[in-house]
């Protein structure tokens, strides 16, 4: 006997149609956190960026408030808009482009051509607090639109030396008073102002001091630590046309709608960076996906990654994952086949780029392949939510999309040509800086093979670690260490304890107060040298010293590092005269693990709230010892005279 199954339209239909049922349901709110999936399916569409900007105008109605109520994990951003032309446009696709990695966006608009008032005035939008990003979208007209009549190339020399001026002074005033990050962009130059110079060697001029002015716009963001320049030239390469002369000239709107959404993703893309959630691991499949062919069917002889046409294309692919692998971002492999054939292709084929010494895991079985990235997952000891995964195959991606929707899916296909493209074209792994940890990670996490070898061949836990051999190093940041503190404290998520996230310039000005402590915890063992590990920043009270934060790589969990540190630090402050030191703890999804940490080193819990946030206090009496298996070096600045 058979029973039939019914879909309901809205099961047929597509993301957007999906999308709108729940808008005029009024669900919208409450099913936000199955947005993130229906805006997934559409950026990979054709029409995916006009797709997108109808879904924002959705998005837009809801009040990011009542989004946070009905899920308190999801934190709304804000962003504030100026410029020199309408923007009107941006609202939408900022919208849906923050709200695909799960942020409900708040955008505070100004008036037209008020980017200079904006800029100058401390008490704008751009400036209030709680703001983290503040954009100034600029277009070639902020230049043009000043130059006298008729302008020969010196005239437009001096403007842009001006205005490239003017900017670098905003962009320091926003570095002294601002909260946020500025976002300032490069100016496309158009073929409707270089033909207005009729003659070559003008043109030829006019097109090189304009290059000269974007190249010294990007410059900016090295003398400005809160600022962020935007390059629109690869989006412009990427999009239609920069403007429509029509609505450019009879309503002041001066970039496309297109470009705008390029923008909007690239601004989404740098939302998701400061806030700490870039990706960290990228798995990739094998047949059809790093090489053409099927290593089963096919046999090592039968697959390619190099001398045909087709097999090139793997190999531009390999690269461009080698590459990325180089910068930091974990490499594994999830694939249905035999693990010993895989092993021996990455070892010997001919055709590879990538090896097996370029993963930290290949999982190479018949298991289902959302099962194997937990197990990857579990093995690395981080979330499945800094996984990237990409696969040829339709049923693996849509399995793990559905099980795993922390994870996100890049869906290839038949076209190799196109694996680059797709792998690259959400910017999954960007950051702002790199630091050495990032380009030592892989090493570092494949060392970790030698420690799991120790401890299971240790009678117990005090032998191995008495055999590890570890050794701490704890003292104020360096200068070439405030990138990497910063990042610690946006990607670090179970051993940070009142997750406040820093970006380089806040750990700067924590750094030059002298009634604040900022410790960088480095640590290395017979395995290796495992580099800046962990942070705690505290700051001096008229009755004492409060830890702020204090937080811890995954990587060396568990080896005495966090007890050797907090003790240290109390034992600092007994000395120098404190009458106590005080610390919170602020509960999140993922750091519960260290709801009891202070506890257990000593400390009184003297307040707790109704979302779980505690407070504590040590009387500074009965310090905890430091284990006794670590070698420790301690250095903290002395404490500033009493006020």
């Amino acid at each position: 006997m058979t029973s039939a199954v019914t879909t309901t339209p809205v099961e047929r239909a597509g993301p957007l149609d999906r999308l709108r049922a729940m808008h005029q349901e009024g669900r919208l709110a409450a099913d936000y956190p199955a947005v993130p999936a229906l805006l997934a399916e559409l950026a990979g569409t054709d029409t995916g960026f006009a797709d997108l900007a109808r879904a924002g105008r959705l998005l837009a109605r809801l009040a990011p408030g009542t989004v946070r109520e009905l899920h308190p994990g999801t934190a709304p951003a804000t962003v504030a808009v100026t410029g020199h032309g309408v923007l009107d446009a941006l609202t939408a696709p900022l919208t849906a482009e923050f709200a695909r990695h799960g942020i409900p966006l708040r955008t505070l608009d100004g008036d037209y051509d008020s980017w200079q008032r904006d800029l100058q005035d401390t008490t704008s939008p751009l400036y209030a607090p709680g703001t983290e990003l503040a954009l100034c979208l600029l277009d070639a007209q902020v230049v043009f639109d000043e130059l006298p009549l008729p302008w020969r190339v010196e005239d437009l020399r001096a403007a842009l030396d001006a205005k490239l001026e003017l900017l670098d002074t905003l962009a320091g005033r926003y570095a002294e008073h601002g909260c946020g990050t500025l976002v300032l962009n490069t100016l496309p130059l158009l073929s409707g102002h270089t033909r207005q110079l009729v003659d070559h060697r003008s043109r030829r001029e006019l097109s090189v001091r304009w290059r000269e002015f974007n190249a010294g716009l990007l410059r900016l963001a090295d003398r400005h630590a809160r600022l962020h320049v935007v390059d629109l030239d690869p989006l412009v390469a990427e999009s239609g046309p920069v403007r429509d002369s029509r609505l450019a000239a009879y309503a002041k709107v001066h970039l496309g709608e297109e470009l705008l959404g390029r923008y909007a993703r690239e601004i989404g893309h740098l939302g998701r960076a400061l806030r700490g959630r870039a990706k960290k691991v990228l798995v990739v499949d094998l047949d059809n996906t790093l090489w053409d062919g099927i290593l089963g069917d096919d046999g090592p002889d039968g697959i390619a990654a190099a001398t045909t046409y087709r097999g090139e294309a793997f190999g531009r692919f390999q690269r461009a994952v080698k590459q990325i692998g180089a910068q930091g971002v974990l490499l594994a492999v999830c694939s249905k086949n035999d693990r010993d054939p895989v092993l021996g292709v990455l070892r010997d084929h001919p055709d590879m780029v990538l090896r097996e010494t370029d993963f930290t895991r290949v999982n190479a079985n018949w298991d289902p392949k959302d099962g194997n990235l937990r197990d990857i997952a579990d093995r690395l000891n981080l979330g499945v939510d800094s996984f990237v995964f990409a696969d040829d195959s339709p049923f693996e991606c849509g399995l793990v999309a559905a099980n795993l929707p922390e994870v996100a899916v890049v869906r290839l296909d038949e076209e190799p040509a196109l694996h680059v493209d797709r792998l690259l074209a959400d910017g999954w792994f960007d950051v702002r800086e790199l630091t050495p940890e990032d380009r030592l990670r892989a090493g570092q996490y494949r060392s970790e093979a030698g420690r799991q070898e120790l401890r299971e061949t240790a009678g117990s836990m005090t032998a191995y670690l008495q055999a590890l051999d570890v050794r701490v190093e704890i003292s104020p940041v360096r200068d070439h260490e405030l990138t990497r503190v910063a990042q610690i404290t946006l990607r670090t998520n179970q051993f940070n304890l009142t997750t406040q996230r820093l970006q380089p310039a806040d750990v700067r000005e924590r750094l030059d107060s002298p009634d604040h402590l900022v410790l960088a915890v480095r640590s290395r063992d017979r395995f290796g040298d495992n580099g800046v590990v962990g942070a705690l920043f505290a700051h001096r009270e008229p009755d004492g010293l409060r830890v702020d934060n204090m937080l811890l790589s995954c990587r060396v969990f568990a080896r005495g590092i966090e007890q050797a540190t907090l003790s240290s630090l109390l034992a600092h402050a007994r000395d120098t005269g404190a009458a106590a030191v005080y610390a919170s703890y602020r509960p999140t999804v993922k750091n519960h693990r260290v709801r009891d940490f202070f506890p257990s080193l000593g400390f009184e819990t003297t307040a707790q709230s109704a979302d779980g946030a505690l407070e504590f206090r040590h009387p500074l009496t009965g310090i905890a010892p430091l284990p006794g298996h670590i070698a420790l070096d301690v250095s903290f600045p002395d404490a500033p005279p009493p006020h």
